[in-house]
């Protein structure tokens, strides 16, 4: 096997510069009627055939770094190419094609790795400071949210050092604590990534779900070291974890996650649509019956059964799954909601119409006894004279 796997090696080399190459392995072993020789001739037609289903998995992830950078593929000044492989003509050919112009030759691409890490080097060390070199996240950094999403909070790609902070709250009532799993990847759910550690939060105060604040933060140093904390702002109550190798993945496997992520995008897709309309229609179910049962006697008979099946049908739609059925579960049970809210402010409204009548009659009569008290202040005083006493 290794004589045979050098010979291969030995053809492939030849091909970059010849379009046939032979083959040529005396004595590669041997039967009952005596040794046996292999001798063949390879062109480069048939390898670029054997390597096809290679050379097409060359070009996405080309395309992904450019989507990523925000950048057109006529706007690249140079492409360097990189490993002993790219000196195939048909890598160069694949090149040339997509970006409309020749490929750099000009470094040796077996060399050109260990070139930009000596470069790198004299940047950390201070002896180079004309270059700017800034690293970025490999993969997504965020953590898992209820009904198993997996929620980012630093993309892939993003530029380190780096912060993000966002706030989450309690899942349930009366939740004393909340667990932070921290993740890393592309999939949409959380038991599809890879998980980098995880901590609780204890010492929340007993409230309805949804009242707590958490603020998450992830914080990248410039070492790709993760500091990933949780803070009840209630509280001011703090945990937190440090993750010292923020991939510790190598290249390969990176490459697969992504490969992954990308073949099986429309199913997680569909996962997560999901549990997004199972979370939406039972936190839209919690907080309608609340303040159905904190105003049902508002509501005439009609109404309050209308809205009592809407709940229990969201009820068991959620137990049951089906994104349609849950989203016709939700819009029935948000009409319903829309006629308690429409009740409960025309009761409102009717109050205050009664409350401004009672108010307009003092105000009359107040009005009245000013007019009088106005009239008063007209009168003059004035001494008379009796005419038969002067008599």
């Amino acid at each position: 096997l290794q004589r045979l796997k050098e010979a291969g090696e030995k053809a492939k080399i030849e091909l970059s510069s010849a379009m046939e190459s032979e083959i040529n392995l005396p004595f590669i072993t041997a039967d009952q009627s005596g040794p046996k020789h292999l001798v063949m001739k390879l062109t480069r037609a048939k390898f670029e055939q054997l390597i096809d289903p290679i050379l097409k998995r060359l070009m996405p992830p080309v395309e992904q770094a450019i989507k990523d950078a925000g950048l057109d593929a006529s706007k690249i000044d140079e492409v360097v190419l990189v490993g002993g492989s790219t000196r195939i003509p048909k890598v160069q050919e694949l090149v040339r094609n997509h970006f409309g112009k020749e490929p750099n030759k000009s470094v040796n691409p077996d060399e050109v790795v260990a070139v930009g890490a000596a470069v790198q080097a004299g940047v950390l060390s201070g002896e180079k400071t004309d270059i700017l070199l800034l690293d970025v996240t490999p993969l997504s950094l965020g953590i898992e949210t209820l009904g198993g999403v997996f929620t980012k909070l630093i993309e892939r790609n993003t530029t380190i050092p780096t912060r993000k902070s966002e706030i989450f709250s309690t899942a349930s009532d009366n939740q004393t604590s909340v667990e932070v799993h921290v993740l890393q990847g592309e999939r949409p759910m959380a038991a599809d990534n890879r998980p980098l550690g995880k901590f609780h939060l204890i010492g929340i105060p007993p409230a309805p779900r949804g009242m707590p604040q958490v603020e998450v933060t992830f914080d990248i140093d410039a070492n790709g070291i993760v500091n990933v904390s949780a803070k009840d702002m209630g509280t001011g109550r703090e945990q937190k974890i440090t993750i010292t190798a923020s991939s510790g993945l190598s290249k390969d496997e990176i490459d697969r996650m992504m490969r992954e992520a990308e073949s099986h995008s429309a199913e997680d897709v569909k996962k997560r649509e999901e549990i997004e309309a199972r979370n939406r229609l039972d936190s839209l179910t919690y907080q309608v019956e609340k303040t159905f049962n904190e105003n049902r006697e508002k509501l005439d008979g009609a109404g309050a059964s209308e809205m009592e099946e809407a709940v229990a049908d969201a009820k068991k739609a959620v137990e049951e799954g089906g994104i349609e059925r849950m989203n016709n579960a939700f819009n029935r049970l948000q009409t319903a909601s829309h006629k308690l809210a429409e009740a409960l402010y025309q009761q409102s409204a009717s109050a205050g119409a009664g409350g401004a009548e009672t108010q307009g009659a003092s105000a009359g009569a107040s009005t009245g006894s000013t007019a009088q008290g106005a009239n008063d202040d007209n009168v003059i005083d004035a001494e008379y004279v009796d005419v038969d006493d002067k008599k």
